[in-house]
């Protein structure tokens, strides 16, 4: 009787997954091709103006988006292989666990408040500013400009280089450093013919993954950009249209940044790299290392001066945050309002991000198991990497199409939480994806016959056999779906308004507006929202069986 019941049983199975997989496919078409559609309807109407949109002012744009990015991509990854080196060469020292987490913040921490702590020391009031003032033998005129986003950028993408740099490097066997001390070679010699290889090998993919990373920067070019002549390609996409209201030229700008990222991750996906900055850390093996003193000299600096670097604005962003008025500002309505609004934002982009995920890695595990042996088809392919080409298009410009669709619909502002929503869920699907994925895999491998034999589908197996699986990998894709909504600037900086706000959109209009201390105090809060569910998603993470 089994054996008579379980094609149906499969084939209905099959059906609700790849109906489910079908619909988030769709959706995933619709916010796309919206925003392509507002931009064709846009550029139909005014080619002519899209046209002459292909100026000198498009070119300096792209030539600086593309100077600015190989500069940090070159201040980032070449220090990184050093202090990663640093850090492989002394496995087990007192501290090295702390540095290594400290060094995971970056990854965490809201954009707009790693900006407001690099002004907090570098800035014209910055706490270094007398400093530099009294070097120079003139006012420090604070950090505008191209100084400011390499500064940030390095700050960002220096740890993500290093602990991606230090992950290759562990994973040379320690029989190689046992066969490099019997033969005595020293520091170069080991760098040479054993560590190099290695880095040599992933680097192309580390330096092409923080490449991208500063290319499609947002948040650090708005805040710290300080003009026209440090102004990128989405940046002047956000001005083009909030600003100028010149949809003829976002048309330009947007078509450009789309070329340049699909071109980035194309030949991310060519070198085999991650574009998801992946940076776990396997647990330093013992190894026979025996570096001498002056090594151990240089190391320890290079050690203590990356730590400087990246907990310096942190720490500025903690001083300058306890010295606002913490109290007034736990007040004041346009706060209460800017920190519901986030939540509930982020809450439903979080649940909606892991809805979608999950039908796509369902529906790929599905179709998998029905193909056999033969080659994967559209669909599979599509559920397969569809959560990872998203990020061809950055959310700047999936809300810049939206945004010019839109005006013909009525107040565009009215839509902004459903935008917010539902591409900070797209944008996040990438890494939930990552998380859940090889859970259900694996329970898939193990309990697909049983349920096909029981005749269990549906919602009764996603309950009873899927669900506790998942129920922990669900829980870190939720906690990070939801810090990276938390302190997302992209869409809301385009659509948001003194009705619809949330805490980055009223952080960016607290330092609009000069106000410093209170738009310190608001920094502290939000990092302190987006690293306690950053914290929680790792310890989750780390428990999961």
């Amino acid at each position: 009787m089994a054996l008579h019941h379980e094609p149906v049983t499969a084939f209905r199975a099959q059906r609700g997954r790849l109906a489910a997989g079908g619909a988030a496919l769709a959706g995933i078409g619709l916010l796309l091709g919206g925003a392509f559609l507002g931009l064709a309807w846009e550029a139909a109407a005014s080619w002519e103006g899209a046209l002459a949109a292909f100026d000198g002012y498009l070119l300096r744009v792209t030539r600086f988006t593309l100077w600015q990015a190989g500069l940090s991509t070159i201040l980032s990854v070449g220090p990184a292989i050093l202090v990663a080196r640093a850090l492989a060469r002394h496995p087990r020292f007192w501290g090295r666990e702390f540095i290594l987490q400290l060094f995971a913040v970056p990854l965490a921490l809201p954009a707009i408040v790693a900006a407001l702590g690099v002004l907090a020391l570098y800035g014209r009031s910055g706490y270094f500013a007398p400093l530099f003032a009294a070097t120079s033998g003139d006012m420090w005129p604070g950090i505008y400009g191209l100084s400011g986003i390499l500064i940030a950028h390095v700050f960002f993408n220096l740890p993500l280089a290093t602990r991606l740099c230090l992950a290759s490097l562990e994973t040379i066997p320690a029989d190689q450093w046992r066969l490099s001390a019997q033969l005595g070679m020293g520091a170069f010699a080991s760098f040479r013919f054993i560590e190099w290889p290695v880095l040599r090998a992933s680097l192309p993919g580390i330096a092409g993954l923080v490449f991208m990373l500063c290319a499609t920067s947002f948040t650090i070019v708005l805040t710290l950009g300080g003009g026209p002549g440090a102004t990128t390609l989405e940046v002047a996409i956000y001005q083009a249209l909030r600003f100028d209201f010149d949809p003829a030229r976002a048309i330009a700008l947007t078509l450009v940044q789309v070329a340049l990222t699909g071109t980035i991750v194309l030949a991310l996906a060519r070198l085999g790299a991650s574009t998801m900055g992946d940076a776990s850390l396997p647990v330093a093996s013992r190894r026979a290392l025996f570096p001498g003193a002056g090594e151990k000299v240089l190391n320890t600096t290079l050690i203590l001066l990356a730590l400087l670097f990246v907990a310096g604005p942190m720490l500025a962003t903690v001083v300058a945050g306890l010295a606002a008025d913490l109290v007034r500002l736990a007040g004041e309505r346009p706060v209460h309002q800017a920190t519901l609004t986030s939540f509930i934002l982020a809450s439903l982009a979080a649940v909606l991000c892991l809805m979608v995920s999950g039908a796509l890695i369902m529906t790929r595990r599905a179709l998998e198991l029905a193909r056999g042996a033969r080659i994967p088809g559209f669909l599979e392919r599509m559920s397969d990497s569809g959560a990872a080409m998203v990020l061809i298009v950055p959310p700047i410009v999936i809300g810049a199409g939206w945004f010019i669709l839109l005006l013909h619909f009525g107040d565009v502002f009215a839509f902004a939480p459903a935008m917010v929503v539902a591409v900070n869920a797209v944008m996040a699907m990438p890494f939930a994806v990552r998380v859940i994925r090889p859970a259900y895999d694996a329970a898939s491998a193990r309990h697909e016959k049983l349920c096909l034999a029981l005749g269990i589908s549906g919602w009764n197996r996603f309950r009873l056999v899927d669900w506790p699986a998942l129920r922990r990998p669900a829980a870190v894709g939720f906690a990070f779906a939801m810090a990276l909504s938390l302190g997302d600037l992209g869409v809301i900086a385009l659509f948001g308004s003194d009705d619809v706000r949330t805490l980055p959109y009223l952080l960016l209009q607290r330092m609009g507006s000069y106000r410093t201390a209170d738009a310190a105090g608001i920094a502290l809060f939000l990092a302190i929202l987006c690293l306690g569910l950053m914290f929680i998603a790792g310890r989750l993470g780390k428990s999961r069986t």
